[in-house]
């Protein structure tokens, strides 16, 4: 059970809304190469302005420009890329209009004050890559007030899940400026995901891929004696990594380069995975189990991602951060393929199916 005041649970009507969203999107020579993440913040935007907030204001990141304004990491084609997508979506201003897009390139001072002064009824700004300030890594206490002050915020919602498991200025500082309450998207990540731990329908099976032992260690000792099957690949299994248990299946064949480098599991081991998915209620995968950037190397972690999007009777869980992306490529080819949840926090999903706690889900107000 989500223990977070929502949107939900707040008088959003009259009101100007600072939202945190992931807007951390691919970009491909100037232009967001997927939406989905952009996608993935509309039930809350469109919640908002159907319920009369006065103003809404976003806040994101995009990439590691480590404190530094770098215009390829700018925002801005983000904003455009957003108004684009409103356009097609049901979200409407109070006079029955699509709401137009502002963009600034500040996160404070007196431009962000005066666009967003300026706005009509139900209105949207998109301020500028946080991570241009190093006061945002730095859970900088005066930035946040600054943001707030600017904005004219009266009331912060969190929906960037990919962001919560940092304590940083977007996630903590500025929760202690002004109330603080989960937006649509974090409330389902995190309710998701529990649920998986705490309450899942047998027969469970988790899916670990990837490269680092340390890792993924903690999410398999945490599943260990929830899940009926944990299935090993990607590199981990490839390096030879040892089951602790009956429960755990390490994939067994590999496909290897012209070097005899194993860089994806193999038919037995993929067949095998095939017929446990088939048996199963509830499927976590975190982890691509091959390398997935190089063909023929994806074959493997394509055949899981089809066997999981095309079973439409089962809870399906994908995590992480390369798992995610993959799928989401994915997706862009073949739409039809679909996923209880496709987690947007590589690092925060993994940390809450760990068991460990989320700094920017702590900071929230409590029901």
């Amino acid at each position: 059970m989500f223990n977070k005041k929502t949107i939900r649970d707040i008088e959003v009507s009259g009101k100007t809304v600072l939202v945190r969203v992931d807007y951390n999107v691919p970009m491909k020579d100037g232009k967001v190469e997927s939406d989905i993440r952009i996608r993935a913040s509309l039930p809350t935007i469109e919640y908002l302005i159907s319920n009369g907030a006065k103003k809404v204001i976003l806040i994101s990141h995009l990439g590691r420009p480590e404190g530094e304004k770098k215009p390829e990491l700018s925002l801005k084609p983000v904003a455009d890329k957003l108004a684009e997508v409103l356009g097609g979506s049901n979200i409407r201003t109070l006079a029955g209009l699509t709401p137009a897009v502002e963009f600034v390139p500040e996160v404070f001072g007196d431009l962000v004050k005066s666009t967003v002064d300026g706005l009509v009824e139900g209105g949207i700004v998109l301020l500028e890559n946080l991570r241009f300030w190093p006061e945002e890594e730095k859970n900088d206490t005066d930035f946040a007030k600054a943001i707030v002050e600017s904005t004219g915020a009266d009331v912060f919602v969190q929906d960037g899940f990919a962001v919560i498991h940092r304590a940083h200025a977007s996630t903590d500082a500025i929760t202690k400026q002004i109330p603080a309450v989960s937006g649509l998207l974090v409330e389902k990540e995190v309710s998701v995901l529990t649920s998986a731990i705490s309450n899942p329908e047998h027969p469970v099976v988790v899916i670990i891929g990837g490269a680092k032992v340390d890792d993924k260690k903690p999410l398999i000792d945490k599943f260990l004696p929830i899940a009926d099957k944990i299935i090993v690949g990607g590199k981990i299994a490839a390096d030879g990594y040892a089951a602790e248990s009956d429960k755990i299946y390490v994939a067994e064949d590999f496909n290897e380069d012209e070097t005899g480098a194993k860089l994806d599991i193999g038919t037995v081991s993929t067949k095998k995975i095939l017929e446990e998915i088939h048996n199963a209620k509830t499927v976590v995968w975190n982890g691509v189990v091959g390398l997935t950037e190089k063909h023929p190397f994806d074959m493997a972690s394509r055949t899981i991602a089809r066997a999981l999007g095309n079973n439409k009777g089962i809870t399906s869980i994908i995590c992480g951060g390369d798992t995610t992306g993959f799928v989401e490529g994915l997706q862009i080819a073949e739409p039809e393929l679909s996923y209880s949840l496709i987690s947007t926090g590589g690092g925060a999903s993994l940390e809450l199916l760990s068991g460990l706690e989320l700094p920017g889900v702590t900071a929230l107000e409590n029901k």
